[in-house]
């Protein structure tokens, strides 16, 4: 059961545009919306997590993951500094 609102103004113009593709797909404008949204903003995430490398590519991504890690001075620093919530510093 849906319980949590999602409210938005929109122009005449796409509510209309919107309205009209909900109809051809025999659907409301809510579930329309709902639908194209959750589309969406799945692909956003799968964007930021994806990434497709051919094998060669992939040997090399793997070995830049497998290598040591450099000196990084600025990392360093930014890690010694306390959060603002006040946990140790460096912790999430």
């Amino acid at each position: 059961m849906r319980d949590a609102a999602i409210n938005l103004r929109a122009r005449p113009e796409q509510r209309d545009l919107i309205d009209q593709a909900a109809q051809l797909l025999g659907k409301n404008r809510s579930d329309f919306m709902l639908e194209v949204a959750c589309e969406r903003a799945k692909a956003v995430l799968i964007d930021q997590v994806f990434f497709n490398l051919d094998a060669e590519r992939f040997k090399a991504f793997n070995a830049l993951l497998d290598a040591p890690v450099a000196e990084n001075p600025g990392l360093d620093r930014l890690m010694a500094l306390k959060t603002p919530w006040g946990d140790q510093p460096g912790k999430a």
